[in-house]
C-alpha cells in the first residue's frame, strides 16, 4: 500500500524552516516512501490472501524512485550555501508543490490498482491534504484538495476490484477489510497527531525566536538612541572645548612673556591637559557606542590589542596580564582596535571597582580553534545570578548614584557581538567574577577594502 504520505511526516519541523531544508527533507522522505511501499506491498502479498497486481504497483514505485533520483540530481546543481533569494525560495516551494502533486497522483493510481475506495488506505488522502494545508501556499493546497475529491469520485467507479476488500464480500473478506480499516485509521490518526504536535513545537520555537528578535530589535533601537545621544553630546561639547583650548593657549602664550607665578602656569597646563583628556573621552564614547564607521579597522596582533587596552586603562599598575601573552605575537585580528580596546577597558574598569582598593585584577589571553579569548578576573565578592543576568541591560547598575549610568557593559557587549563574538560572565558569590570575551579567529574581509577604507566597514563581525 502507498505510504508516501506517512513517510513525509517524519520530520515536519524541518520543512518549515527554510526552502533548502524543505528540499533536503522531502528528498530523504521520498526515499523512505519508496522503501515503505516496497515493504508494505511485499508483506501484503506474502502474508494475506490478497492478489495484488504487482507489476503496475512496482512500476509506480519505480516511477517515484526515478523522480526522486532526478530531484537528487537537480538539488546537486543548486548551491546549498548561497543566501536564499526570494525568487529562489519561491522556486523551491513550487518544486515541492509539484512533487506533492505527483505523490497524490501516485497514491490515487496505487489505490486504483488495489481496490479503489474499498482500500482502507484511502484515508491517506486526508493526510496528504493536512500536509499540503500546512506546508504549501494556499493556492496549491486548494489544487490538491480539488484533485483529491476528483480522485476519490473516480475511484468510486473506476478501480481494480479486490474481492476480499469488497464490503459485499463474504464474512472472512469483510473481516480482512475491517482489520485493514482499523490499521489504516490508527495509522492516519497517529500520523496526523504526530504531525500537528511537531507543528505546535515548531510554532513554539518560532514564537521564541520572534520574542528574541523583538528583544534584539529593542536593544538595537536603544543602542541607536544612545549612539545618537553620544554623537550629539560630542558635537555639542566640541565647540566649547575648542574655545577653552584656544583661550588656554592664548593665556599660556601671554603668561610666557609676563611675570606670572609658576602656580598659574601649572594650572593652565592642567586645564590644557584636561581639555585634551575630554576630547579623548568623547572620541572613545563614540567608539564605545558602536560608531565603528568613525574609526579605522586595523590588522593587529593580540599583543597590540593588549597594549592598546592597557594604554588607556585606569590604574594600569593594578592590572596583571598573563605571562604568556607574548606567545600570541603572530595571532592577528582585523578589528576596529580602539572600539574593542575601550570595550575591554570597560570590563577592567568594572573589575577594578568590584575589587578591594589595592587589589589587582587579572587579564588572561588564550586561543581556541575558532576563537581568541580575553578574560578579565576581579577580586570582588561576585554577583548573584539575577544580577549577572541583567548586567548587560542598559541603565542597569549596582553602583552608588553618581558612580555610573549602567551603560558600560551594554555598550561593551554591543561592540563584541557586532564582531561576531560573545561576552559571558562566570560569577559566584564569594569568589569574584570572570568576564570572558570570545572573538572569532576566522575572518572573511572584503579584499577590496584596505587601509583607511577599512573604516567604512559597518557589517557585523569579521565576516
Amino acid at each position: 500500500m502507498p505510504f508516501a504520505a506517512l513517510t513525509r511526516l517524519f520530520h515536519p519541523s524541518v520543512m518549515l524552516r527554510s526552502p533548502l531544508g524543505t528540499s533536503t527533507w522531502l528528498l530523504q522522505l521520498r526515499w523512505f516512501a519508496v522503501v515503505g511501499q516496497l515493504v508494505t506491498i511485499t508483506a501484503v502479498a506474502r502474508f494475506f490472501p490478497i492478489e495484488l497486481p504487482l507489476e503496475p504497483l512496482f512500476a509506480l514505485i519505480g516511477f517515484t524512485a526515478a523522480s526522486n533520483l532526478a530531484y537528487t540530481i537537480w538539488l546537486g546543481t543548486r548551491e546549498p550555501t548561497e543566501p536564499q533569494a526570494t525568487d529562489d525560495a519561491l522556486y523551491r516551494t513550487e518544486v515541492a508543490s509539484l512533487l506533492m502533486t505527483l505523490d497524490l497522483l501516485t497514491l490515487a493510481a496505487m489505490l486504483y490498482f488495489s481496490g479503489g475506495v474499498d482500500n482502507p488506505f484511502v484515508f491517506f488522502f486526508f493526510v496528504n491534504l493536512a500536509v499540503a494545508g500546512v506546508v504549501l501556499r494556499p493556492v496549491w493546497a486548494w489544487i490538491l484538495t480539488s484533485m483529491s475529491i476528483a480522485s476519490f469520485a473516480l475511484l468510486t467507479y473506476y478501480r481494480t476490484p479486490i474481492e476480499l476488500l469488497s464490503i459485499d464480500s463474504h464474512a472472512a473478506g469483510y473481516r480482512i477489510r475491517e482489520h485493514g480499516m482499523l490499521i489504516a485509521f490508527s495509522t492516519c490518526a497517529a500520523v496526523v497527531t504526530y504531525f500537528v504536535s511537531r507543528i505546535a513545537e515548531e510554532l513554539t520555537v518560532r514564537q521564541t525566536q520572534l520574542r528574541t528578535a523583538l528583544q534584539q530589535q529593542s536593544r538595537s533601537q536603544r543602542l541607536e538612541a544612545l549612539t545618537t545621544l553620544a554623537a550629539g553630546a560630542a558635537h555639542e561639547l566640541a565647540s566649547p572645548l575648542s574655545t577653552i583650548a584656544v583661550v588656554v593657549h592664548e593665556m599660556q602664550r601671554h603668561a610666557a612673556d609676563a611675570d606670572v607665578p609658576a602656580a598659574v602656569r601649572q594650572d593652565l597646563s592642567l586645564i590644557e591637559s584636561e581639555v585634551n583628556h575630554c576630547k579623548a573621552i568623547l572620541s572613545r564614547m563614540r567608539n564605545a557606542a558602536g560608531d565603528q564607521a568613525a574609526e579605522h579597522w586595523d590588522r593587529i596582533t593580540l599583543v597590540d590589542l593588549v597594549d592598546a587596552i592597557l594604554e588607556g586603562v585606569r590604574d594600569p599598575h593594578r592590572v596583571e596580564v598573563s605571562d604568556d601573552v607574548d606567545s600570541f605575537e603572530n595571532y592577528t585580528l582585523w578589528i576596529p582596535m580602539e572600539a574593542v580596546a575601550q570595550a575591554i577597558r570597560n570590563l577592567i574598569g568594572n573589575a577594578l571597582d568590584a575589587s578591594p582598593a589595592e587589589a589587582s585584577v587579572a587579564m588572561e589571553v588564550s586561543a581556541e580553534e575558532e576563537h581568541f579569548i580575553l578574560e578579565v578576573i576581579d577580586s570582588g565578592e561576585g554577583m548573584p545570578d539575577e544580577v549577572a543576568q541583567r548586567a548587560v541591560e542598559p541603565f542597569f547598575t549596582t553602583k552608588q548614584p553618581g558612580s555610573g549610568m549602567g551603560l558600560g557593559l551594554f555598550l561593551t557587549r554591543n561592540v563584541i557581538t557586532r564582531l561576531g563574538g560573545t561576552l559571558e560572565f562566570d560569577t559566584q558569590i564569594g569568589r569574584g567574577t570572570r568576564a570572558i570575551v570570545r572573538l572569532p579567529r576566522r575572518q572573511q574581509i572584503n579584499p577590496e577594502i584596505h587601509g583607511d577604507d577599512a573604516s567604512q566597514i559597518t557589517h557585523n563581525g569579521l565576516e
